[in-house]
């Protein structure tokens, strides 16, 4: 049902561009025989508009990928740094959280290891809703931060790194055999304020799969039973991601471009001090507005790489963002 809800409103969109461009083409040769030079250049300036649409649609159309529409897993790890980096950390999981609110997607905590001053060690997220992996994929990498510390008394500027990991949720349609002997089985308590039943079973569960080294966890739920079939369901994901990146070249490339979260892996970088300027290191995309970008506002980021890929698509080479029509 969701999969034609989506084709409904794809159809629906372009039907009404169709529509549209007719209506205000029709209005201009009746505007010319006429000589309303003023009708004219309304219906001109209502192009542009559905111009606009058509390249939005026309990226949209990129989320075609084989798991694009599926919702995601979205894992956050500070490097390293201490403090500093555990601080970054958290400001870009807020990041990306608000940015899904404001698309109208929901984000779920399934697992968080909070910094020991500030921010976080790490966190795991799902994120649902229409396309959720498709736009999200563009965040994995390393991210930079560059900014005088707060943590600094002689308020120093700092260099601080962060790496994202965006997996796909698969459905229970893929068939993936996990052997039990393969796994590696730890519970801890729940972190957390605390309360009647958090930190005083150890419900919480970490699952190592010792073939491949992939690790998951996940604490959110009250029971030991749910939260390990939220781990296993994640588990899947990461097996199945890592299959479609083995058989991928270019995917493959990109993974091994973030195990390192350090220099020389960024993806984008976020500069606070001496100046203001948020930049993706892939496209050539640049903004200054960091508040914004901190705060939520990725899609213009997003869409450079979707640009990108379109004009790759079109021309069979890469190139930069800088060059795009």
């Amino acid at each position: 049902m969701r999969e034609r809800t989506r084709l409904e409103t794809q159809i629906t969109a372009v039907r009404a561009i169709e529509t549209n461009l007719n209506d205000h083409l029709e209005m201009i040769e009746l505007a010319e025989m006429e000589g309303d030079a003023a009708l004219v250049a309304e219906a001109e300036k209502s192009l542009y508009s559905i111009k606009q649409d058509v390249a939005k649609r026309e990226m949209d159309s990129l989320l075609s990928g084989e798991l694009d529409g599926n919702d995601a897993y979205l894992q956050i790890n500070a490097g390293a740094g201490g403090t500093e980096a555990q601080d970054w950390a958290g400001i870009v999981l807020r990041m990306d959280t608000r940015w899904a609110e404001k698309r109208g997607l929901k984000a779920a905590m399934m697992d968080i290891q909070d910094g020991e001053v500030a921010g976080i060690k790490s966190a795991t997220l799902e994120i649902t809703g229409e396309a959720a992996f498709g736009w999200l994929k563009s965040e994995s990498g390393v991210h930079r931060l560059v900014r005088i510390s707060p943590y600094d008394s002689n308020a120093r500027r700092h260099t601080s790194f962060c790496s994202v990991a965006v997996t796909p949720v698969v459905d229970d349609e893929i068939d993936i055999k996990i052997e039990e002997k393969d796994l590696r089985v730890d519970t801890y308590r729940s972190g957390g304020a605390g309360g009647q039943h958090v930190n005083k079973t150890e419900s919480a569960i970490r699952l190592t799969h010792m073939p491949t080294g992939i690790v998951v966890a996940c604490q959110n739920e009250r029971s030991q039973h749910k939260n390990r079939a939220a781990a296993m369901k994640m588990l899947k994901a990461k097996l199945y991601e890592r299959e479609v990146m083995m058989r991928d070249a270019e995917k493959q490339q990109r993974e091994d471009a973030k195990t390192d979260i350090a220099f020389g892996h960024q993806i984008r970088s976020y500069v606070l001090q001496p100046y203001q300027m948020v930049k993706d290191l892939r496209t050539g995309f640049q903004t200054s507005d960091t508040g914004g970008v901190l705060d939520g506002d990725l899609d213009e980021i997003m869409q450079s790489c979707l640009a990108q890929k379109l004009n790759e698509e079109k021309t069979g080479k890469k190139v930069a963002y800088e060059d795009i029509d």
